[in-house]
């Protein structure tokens, strides 16, 4: 890490500010303006990351006004979690139940989106999924946590449960899994067999759509399902507060704790 003096961690922040002030504006745009495109008959308040209004120079010289627009900030951060439960909520409580569905897509497609989504989504952000266990079904959840193994060399239940435990998940029994297991074998994704004491997974349809389904997938979901892992991989992500204040920082034991949390671990 790099030692700064007040002055110059004051420019890096108002940077940083700037930065995560650009992302919200342009990409929570983006989301609304295709969620309103499509799912907003489903859902017409969905909960939309704030925006987060900066004046440079009055950042650099005003401490109330500052302290007003970090403040900001904080609340933005939690409005991202908020908007991707939102949507994960929406798709698998109202979208993936609806006529609208039914009708842009086929029987098999509906079915492999059902996991492709999740996949898609919490397959990427395992720390978003350790904070939210309840918006997308457990059955599909196994299969975003642990798709890439299964296809690659097939999984024990217990290789998937030690899997599900890193999520922070309430105890699952094997006897649980197994019932679940056999629910995502009854939708032809994987098969099962018996390996010592315990059963063995193995893919056997790949989450893939149909031809005529990835087109309509890319034009009408593909943008919105994009979203949760574009805007926490930019917006979570402060890698320019890496840096250590100097000795000379007012609290700086505090701030330097705050600092490699919020440089490092993302959402927390």
């Amino acid at each position: 890490m790099t030692y700064v003096p007040e002055d110059d961690f004051l420019d890096k922040l108002v940077e940083v500010v700037h930065k995560l002030s650009n992302i919200v504006k342009t990409q929570s745009y983006r989301f609304k303006t295709k969620w309103d495109n499509y799912l907003k008959p489903l859902n017409e308040k969905p909960h939309i990351v704030r925006q987060i209004p900066l004046d440079k120079e009055k950042f650099l010289e005003e401490i109330d006004y500052r302290i007003q627009v970090l403040k900001t900030v904080e609340q933005a951060v939690v409005d991202g979690f908020y908007c991707i439960k939102t949507l994960l909520q929406t798709l698998y409580q109202s979208y993936f139940d609806s006529e609208l569905f039914k009708k842009d897509f086929s029987e098999e497609d509906q079915l492999i989106l059902k996991y492709l989504v999740a996949k898609e989504i919490l397959g990427n952000l395992i720390q978003f999924n350790k904070l939210d266990h309840e918006s997308v079904p457990l059955k599909y959840n196994i299969i975003a946590r642990n798709y890439t193994l299964i296809k690659m060399k097939g999984q024990t239940d217990i290789e998937i449960l030690d899997s599900l435990k890193k999520l922070n998940l309430r105890e699952i029994k094997v006897s649980e899994l197994n019932k679940l297991m056999k629910e995502i074998k009854a939708d032809g994704i994987i098969n099962i067999t018996k390996k010592d004491k315990n059963y063995f997974y193995e893919l056997n349809k790949e989450l893939e759509l149909s031809n005529e389904g990835s087109q309509r997938y890319n034009v009408i979901l593909r943008p919105l399902i994009d979203f949760p892992t574009s805007f926490w991989r930019s917006f979570y992500n402060i890698r320019e507060l890496n840096v250590t204040p100097d000795k000379n920082f007012k609290y700086r034991d505090f701030l330097l704790k705050v600092l490699i949390k919020s440089a490092t671990q993302g959402y927390a």
